[in-house]
């Protein structure tokens, strides 16, 4: 973005955070009502964001730690290949053909991390010192690394010297440097491929490696505390959402700007976000946590907006050129792009157009349009397409209720790429159990088996490894990331799957009937109940509930919207009574 808005620097999360929770208060906070369930809607929602963003830290600086150790083990390593070979010794400004010869062995070390080396990058990294390592606040050492991950000594700190002298080893102080920018830091390449670093970051056990660092070990227990707060505020919602059907009283409540302010700044925080979506790096994506679970083969091939890496130059920040980029990875990150974008557009676009035909109130959803933009999980999972995507077919299942063949397409191709909205079907079953609900089971089944003729064209798996993946037909994983990888026993998840499996045949019979409210917050609340079961980074696919949740706080009495008056019949009949909008 700073190459379209001079000096412009994207907020990190905890900026972020604070700005968006006083703009949440002072645009949807009732003042002249304040004990109200808004306001407590409001509360649960800057709740979620201390949470998310203490996973997103831990995680953040266990990676640091790990490039550390990696790049301390590679030093370590190049210090004895010279004391075996001291007459290969190389002067520490000598920087053509050793670090050429680097360059090339490390591209053709393994091809699985070439298209992250294949660059000719110095990263600043960040090395602990030596000088005291019993220290658990040990000081860090600012160093350039080379494409083979030895330091490069810095000319400011090596004393005039003549080359021809022999080198003497010295004890040297310690350099203290500020420590580099979340923005630096942002936008520093990585050392290994992201697959292996998400490998290294999911631990298996709180117990402590005696290897390990006490910081390593202190960011694991941030991860934790922050899933512990996530899964609690998370309960909290799915409580609201089990007593929303009995919430009949609910009076109108607009934010506190007109509706042309709404857009002006729902416009603004998109156009931002989406630049961000661009220029994101492959860093932000091992940040943002693990990858999905069960589900379509496509979702796993698309990259969260691995974007350009960039390299330290004298001139500035300069992107690499597309010569030296993978060009089939090149393709995945475009097509990640695009979705992403278009993910989130749907969403908007989805919450407003709800508001409008469906609550009969634009201001409302402009509102909750522009709240769920100003949401710090929607700034810092913009490129997650296994988070938006979902979230946006969910939505416009909603939107297209009338149509049942047209919202069991959307329902399918949900159900088809991430697997859990699969357990919303004997809720929208039941929605449409008097009427609709055969078009509705047809249109879910014709998706589902679209999409797994797909998966016969191009793959190495076979086409049983990818429909076991695609339904979830194997054993729980024992070895689960999220929380349930940092000192949650894994045995628990399947009691907690037994009751998300009673909660989701229990909405088949309740509540009783069902209208459009009822459909969308229990919808909302099945999402948020496969948080706790997920054993993929469950908690933080928060894009699932979200969009539901801001509609069923916003939304109006819909009572009369029950699928016998407003579903046309399969014959071509009218409803029992013509919608009003």
């Amino acid at each position: 973005m700073s190459e379209f808005l001079l000096y412009y620097k994207r907020p990190d999360p905890t900026t972020w955070v604070y700005m968006s929770s006083f703009l949440t208060i002072g645009l949807y906070f009732v003042f002249h009502r304040f004990w109200s369930v808004r306001n407590l809607d409001i509360v649960l929602l800057i709740l979620l964001a201390p949470g998310l963003l203490m996973v997103h830290e831990g995680r953040r600086r266990q990676l640091r730690e790990l490039e550390s150790d990696q790049l301390a083990a590679r030093s370590h390593q190049a210090d004895r290949r010279e004391s075996d070979h001291p007459t290969t010794q190389r002067h520490p400004f000598s920087s053509t053909k050793g670090q050429l010869d680097d360059q090339s062995s490390l591209r053709d070390s393994s091809g699985e991390n070439s298209r992250y080396a294949s660059f000719d990058s110095r990263p600043t990294m960040l090395i602990r010192s030596q000088a005291d390592p019993e220290s658990e606040n040990t000081t860090e050492a600012e160093t350039d690394v080379d494409d083979s991950g030895d330091p490069k000594s810095n000319p400011a700190s090596v004393p005039d010297s003549d080359s021809n002298k022999p080198e003497t080893v010295t004890e040297e102080a310690p350099q203290v440097t500020v420590e580099p920018t979340l923005q630096e830091e942002t936008n520093s390449p990585l050392l290994t491929d992201p697959n292996a670093l998400d490998r290294h970051l999911e631990a298996t056990s709180m117990e402590k490696d005696p290897m390990e660092s006490a910081a390593a070990y202190s960011a694991r227990q941030l991860q934790r505390s922050g899933f512990i707060l996530l899964f609690f505020v998370e309960f909290m919602i799915l409580v609201r959402l089990m007593i929303d059907p009995m919430m009949v009283r609910r009076p109108l409540l607009d934010p506190n700007l007109t509706t042309g302010g709404l857009y002006f700044i729902s416009i603004s925080l998109f156009i931002f976000m989406m630049g961000n979506v661009v220029t994101s790096t492959p860093r932000m994506q091992v940040w943002q946590g693990p990858e999905l679970g069960p589900g379509y083969a496509l979702m796993h091939k698309l990259p969260t907006i691995t974007t350009r890496p960039v390299s330290t130059a004298l001139g500035g920040e300069e992107p690499a050129t597309p010569d030296e980029l993978d060009l089939s990875a090149q393709g995945w990150t475009l097509v990640a792009k695009i979705m992403a974008i278009m993910a989130h557009l749907a969403i908007v676009s989805g919450i407003v157009l709800i508001g409008n035909r469906h609550f009969d109130n634009l201001r409302a959803g402009v509102g909750c349009a522009t709240l769920y933009l100003i949401m710090p999980y929607t700034a810092q999972m913009t490129g997650r397409v296994d988070h938006a995507l979902p979230a946006a077919l969910l939505l416009w299942a909603i939107l297209t209720y009338r149509k049942p063949a047209v919202a069991g397409v959307f329902i399918g191709l949900a159900a088809g790429l991430v697997y859990y909205p699969l357990f919303l079907l004997p809720l929208w079953c039941s929605f449409y159990w008097r009427r609709g609900v055969r078009r509705f089971a047809a249109a879910v089944i014709v998706t589902l088996t679209i999409l797994m003729a797909l998966l016969t064209f191009g793959g190495t798996e076979t086409l049983v490894d990818h429909l076991l993946r695609m339904f979830g037909l194997f054993k729980p994983t024992m070895t689960p990331r999220g929380i349930w990888g940092l000192g949650w026993d894994p045995v628990y998840r399947l009691p907690v799957i037994v009751a998300f499996l009673i909660l989701c045949f229990f909405f088949a019979s309740w509540p009783s009937p069902k209208n459009l409210g009822t459909l969308i917050s229990c919808s909302a609340a099945v999402m948020v109940a496969a948080q706790f079961w997920h054993g993929y980074g469950g908690g933080l696919y928060i894009a699932w509930f979200l969009p539901l949740l801001l509609l069923t706080i916003f939304r109006p009495n819909l009572q009369d919207r029950v699928a016998l008056k407003v579903v046309r019949a399969s014959g071509g009949g009218v409803p029992l009574e013509a919608p009003a909008s």
